[in-house]
């Protein structure tokens, strides 16, 4: 007799991450992906909203090996055909301005050395 078995898949939806972190446990490794938009609403007095999703997904340490190994294959496959991945040149001029900015803002004491 024959059995049929029918799945029924909930595709999700999709999420756009700007920014990641990685934590972990001995048990399970963290993969904290998160979104962060502005919320402009002419109506709210206090200023701008900034709204932040997170998606989490855990998994445990030999998953997360191979995670690691096929982003890495898959990364490598990419380069090969479309070149390689670099840093978008308004990330590193936002990067260098905001650094300048911190310079300004520091004190320009430098604090005592306790490692030797």
């Amino acid at each position: 007799m024959e059995r049929k078995i029918q799945f029924g898949i909930n595709d999700g939806k999709a999420f756009f991450a700007h920014e990641m972190s990685i934590n972990f446990s001995p048990m399970q490794f963290i993969l904290d992906f998160k979104s962060i938009t502005p919320r402009v609403d002419p109506r709210n007095k206090e200023g701008e909203v900034i709204s932040l999703e997170h998606n989490v997904v855990l998994v445990d340490p030999y998953h997360a090996k191979n995670i690691h190994e096929l982003l890495g294959k898959v990364i490598e496959d990419y380069e090969k055909k479309f070149g390689q991945i670099k840093k978008p040149k308004q990330i590193e001029a936002h990067e260098k301005n905001m650094k300048k900015e911190l310079e300004k803002k520091e004190p320009k004491t430098t604090a005592p050395s306790y490692l030797g």
